[in-house]
């Protein structure tokens, strides 16, 4: 049984949600949170949009040096078995590996296929999880650039915090226990709601389409990105959020490709969203798991945004009371899990909004001008969404199986039913 963080010798053992993302990790099906961007000239950037890697690997070195107090210590640890569990190890990265330029990529488009590309290529378990990617060629004013955090490293919240830190920009750390904080007393109601929970997966709900299925080797992503103080002005004029009216473009967009593919439609599309949990503590992943059943066929946007908020505002609150999954929550339990989601059918697509940081960043001076975040799909659910609010914009990328699903039609559809909420 995986317990919580808790420091042995030299040595952190990883939490249950940490180590369950070791488990879960697979060939075919990394699991990692990547976020790529588009830079702009300035810093380690030249006027001509040329980048000086060997500087920008300077500066890494220097901000992991002090790894400890800037709250960057998973960058310099690896994970290593001892007995019967997993722990992080201290060690030095080999920069000319975490900070690297890659070839040429034509445009967002590939920027967006490398992207693809990186959701099936493993991060290796004998050095730290994360990489830095500078990318030439993304737009004509500067090169890309692509982080990657393994999930046992940081969920999304957290990865955007790391993110800040590696980059210079100071942000208010909550500090990490060497001791666990003493779990919550658990009721009998919470405790018959973890037995049903689990006792779900095994149910099969979603009807035999499209969207479920062994997931192939190549995957397509595709990005797209709306203003952000429009869509929200739109959400709240009927009492939603911006989360909410991200789930109804969604769905729709799930509809019409369905359609489109002779698929059939179901009565509601059952959606998983992670919910940030209060209580971090040493665990880089605190999140809980949000299941809504999105209603189809609404074709007023407005009725179907209303629908989905009254949804979600009890899903949410239930979602942060139970918690972390419980089959993650220990070594048998996450091999289990990890079994059934590749044959599962209680959920059908994977939704996740990030909040960005307010201010604007900068990649040792050169400034961060447009931004996506990129989570895994995994199991056998073949379409997840991403999101995150950067610089007045909320950037999507649409992630899939490029051998059954087209993400860039996807993508057109979520941006269309997102300008519609915004207007």
């Amino acid at each position: 049984m995986w317990g919580d963080a808790v420091t042995t010798g030299t040595s952190d053992r990883l939490s249950a949600a940490d180590a369950s993302n070791i488990v879960l990790d697979a060939r075919d099906q990394v699991n990692a949170f990547l976020m790529a961007g588009l830079l702009a000239p300035g810093g380690f950037v030249s006027p001509d949009g040329v980048a000086d890697v060997a500087l920008l690997r300077a500066h890494v070195a220097e901000r992991l040096a002090q790894a400890g107090p800037v709250g960057l210590r998973r960058l310099v640890q690896r994970v290593r078995a001892h007995g019967r569990d997993l722990v992080w190890e201290p060690c030095s990265p080999d920069l000319t590996r975490h900070v690297r330029m890659v070839d040429q990529v034509a445009g967002e488009q590939g920027l967006a296929e490398l992207c693809a590309s990186l959701m099936t290529t493993p991060m290796p378990i004998d050095r730290p999880l994360w990489e830095v990617l500078v990318v030439p060629g993304a737009s004509i004013t500067g090169p890309g650039v692509v982080v990657r955090f393994h999930h046992a490293v940081s969920d999304g919240i957290g990865a955007v915090g790391l993110l800040q830190r590696l980059f210079g920009q100071e942000i208010q750390a909550p500090p990490s226990p060497a001791q666990p904080s003493p779990r919550p007393r658990r009721s009998l109601g919470t405790l018959l709601k973890s037995a049903r929970r689990i006792a779900a997966v095994f149910r099969a709900s979603v009807p035999r389409t499209v969207l479920l299925g062994p997931i192939s080797g190549r995957r397509g992503v595709a990005f797209l990105d709306v203003d952000l103080a429009a869509l929200a002005g739109g959400a709240r004029a009927v009492g939603a959020t911006v989360n909410d009216a991200l789930l109804a473009a969604v769905t729709r967009a799930v509809e019409e490709t369905l359609r489109a593919a002779c698929q059939p439609v179901p009565a509601t599309i059952p959606a998983t969203v992670p919910v940030a949990l209060p209580d971090r503590g040493g665990s880089g992943n605190a999140v809980g798991i949000m299941r809504v059943e999105l209603p189809s066929g609404v074709e007023d946007p407005a009725v179907r945004l209303e629908r989905i908020a009254r949804l979600t505002r009890t899903a949410k609150s239930e979602a942060r009371s139970q918690g972390t999954f419980e089959l993650t929550r220990s070594r048998w339990g996450s091999r289990l899990f990890a079994w059934l989601a590749r044959r599962q059918r209680l959920v059908a697509l994977f939704v996740t909004n990030v909040r960005g940081p307010q201010e604007p960043m900068s990649l040792v001076g050169a400034p961060l001008v447009k931004a996506w975040p990129l989570t895994p799909i995994q199991g056998n659910v073949r379409l997840g969404v991403s999101a995150l609010s950067y610089g007045g914009r909320l950037a999507c990328a649409v992630h899939v199986d490029a051998d059954v699903l087209p993400a860039e039609l996807i993508a057109r559809s979520i941006a269309d039913q997102l300008g519609r909420m915004a207007s």
